[in-house]
């Protein structure tokens, strides 16, 4: 279901239930009396017929995009709600293929809720954020609010990491936009339907001032998701109708305006069959000057999704989208960029957790209790938390579905569970059902359980049903399940098991995943272990693998 459905902020949805980009400012290298067409022929150079992309560009979710540009090198940053670590910054070389590279907030430390301590954090968290680059002294900025309260501030001077908090600001600066100003300064644009302008210290510690620029006309309703930039001299603000339009305001007259409203897009048809509407994103110039929107569109149950589209000005310095009859295109010419220096490391594939270290795909459903788990090439999981719920339980640790269907295989030694240990692997969303190991009695069974449940203040409402079992034996197992999140309806998900990694056997009935919007986080896969008991028992997954039909 998409915000169009819902006329509503997020914030309002948000409170009542309980697109990123700042950019370096950067000229306009295109020549403002080109037409369109020969605007985007340049742009995109001699080669550009020689290779397309499909939209979407990455289907995984990956929501409230903000994205830059460093060199030759593009980073993308995301939300992550109540997944930890949180912010994860993806980087291409060409917009088209993307890694992960790392997270902008290493630990959400923001409250007991988050680490699943007598609260809990489902759909707080890491929001539409902000990543942006300061060339003056090489340094990458992420910033963001929380619970609106605070506004945190982290650096590093890698995307990789280490990234440390650099200030809390008390203001709460929502949906923000980051600016580093040509002159070195910061500003941030911020607010739902009242759009303001923050500038901050010169160390980028404190808030110097504030003002508000823009109030959205009641016609329009909603506006926020800001995105600050400085082209050609003016200042734009990005700025999203969820879920259903983009609008960006201009001054010519500096950060606090005045500034004037343009419609960028309204209910534009968007690339995926059953998706909604492109918006909510980002601008990005290339180094030979073309201009591209990174955009994403809701496509539950898999998530939002980013799609990719030209861009070109007017010749008063407007933004507009080359669209294919129409709408925004299925496909478009890749953009002309230099050789990568390497490959990037593909989104799916196989993981056997060689090293000590998680790689930066995998993200704990909350905080992590970091003394029940370890990577040594496999990954040990212990149980962590005593409780009869999944969503209660820590140390669960979730990968993103690649659609539009996708399979994810783990490869399991359950030897050393104890009894009351439940072990295996989940759909995991506010709607659940999983394929695992209970003991109980000495007895070890291969379970599919579903009926795991909670309400729209994410509240558990079940804790699951057992609907099919079966006999094992010999400590070590193979959990399989399929997921398609095509957008537009609820999609089935099924589970098997195979006992020496080569013949599977389907365990229970297809588990329906729902499509309301209002978790907004997609459908994830998710390896748990917990005790109904006492802790003490363990597993240790040897190898997990996401593959594609």
């Amino acid at each position: 279901m998409s915000w169009t459905h819902h006329p509503q902020s997020r914030r309002r949805a948000l409170t009542t239930a309980t697109g990123l980009i700042a950019a370096t400012a950067v000229p306009m290298t295109t020549a403002p009396g080109a037409t369109a067409s020969s605007r985007a022929a340049e742009a995109q150079g001699p080669s550009a017929a020689a290779a397309s992309y499909t939209n979407p560009v990455i289907w995984q979710d990956f929501a409230d995009i903000d994205i830059i540009r460093v060199g030759d090198a593009y980073y993308y940053s995301a939300s992550t709600m109540h997944y930890s670590p949180g912010a994860p910054i993806l980087r291409s070389y060409d917009l088209v293929n993307w890694e992960f590279a790392g997270h902008s907030v290493p630990v959400l430390d923001f409250g007991a809720k988050y680490d699943l301590n007598g609260a809990r954090g489902y759909v707080r968290g890491i929001w539409a954020s902000s990543l942006a680059y300061r060339p003056s002294n090489r340094t990458f900025l992420w910033l963001g609010q929380i619970d609106f309260a605070k506004t945190y501030i982290y650096s590093a001077t890698a995307v990789e990491g280490p990234w440390s908090r650099l200030t809390t600001i008390d203001n709460a600066y929502y949906d923000a936009g980051l600016l580093v100003d040509s002159d070195d300064t910061l500003y941030v644009a911020y607010g739902n339907t009242t759009i303001s302008v923050a500038q901050l210290s010169a160390d980028g510690r404190t808030q110097v001032r504030t003002q508000q620029v823009f109030s959205t006309p009641s016609s329009i309703g909603t506006l926020e998701g800001s995105r600050f930039y400085k082209i050609n001299g003016n200042y734009y603000i990005f700025l999203t109708r969820p879920a259903n339009g983009q609008y960006i305001l201009k001054s010519t007259s500096g950060p606090f305006g005045p500034y004037t409203l343009r419609q960028v897009l309204l209910d534009l048809r968007g690339p995926v069959s059953g998706g909604g509407v492109p918006h909510q994103g980002g601008l990005v110039q290339t180094a030979n000057g073309a201009w591209h929107y990174m955009a994403f569109v809701d496509a539950y149950p898999g998530g939002r999704i980013p799609v990719l589209a030209p861009i070109t000005w007017t010749s008063d310095g407007w933004p507009t989208i080359q669209l294919v009859g129409g709408a925004w295109g299925a496909s478009y010419p890749s953009p002309a960029v230099p050789a990568p220096p390497r490959q990037v490391t593909p989104l799916i594939g196989v993981d056997t957790f060689d090293g000590t270290t998680l790689k930066p795909k995998w993200e704990w459903n909350h905080n992590p209790d970091n003394s029940k788990w370890s990577v040594n090439n496999g990954l040990t999981l212990q149980t962590a938390t005593v409780t009869g719920d999944l969503y209660w339980a820590r140390n669960t640790l979730t990968h993103r579905i690649q659609g539009p269907t996708s399979t994810a295989t783990i490869q399991l030694d359950y030897s050393a569970m104890r009894d009351g240990d439940r072990a295996g692997l989940a759909l995991l969303r506010d709607s659940s059902a999983w394929i695992g190991l209970k003991r109980d009695g000495g007895t070890t069974r291969v379970v599919m359980v579903n009926g795991l449940t909670m309400d729209t203040n994410w509240n558990t409402t079940g804790t699951g049903t057992e609907a099919a079992s079966a006999a094992v034996s010999g400590g070590r197992i193979w959990l399989r399940a399929t997921a398609d999140i095509r957008p537009g309806a609820a999609r089935p998900g099924t589970f098997s098991y195979s006992t020496d990694g080569t013949t599977f056997t389907r365990l229970g009935p297809s588990f329906t995943m729902g499509n309301d919007w209002r978790f907004f986080m997609g459908y994830r896969y998710a390896l748990f272990n917990y005790a109904t008991q006492a802790l003490g028992g363990s597993v240790r997954v040897a190898r997990f693998e996401l593959s594609t039909p």
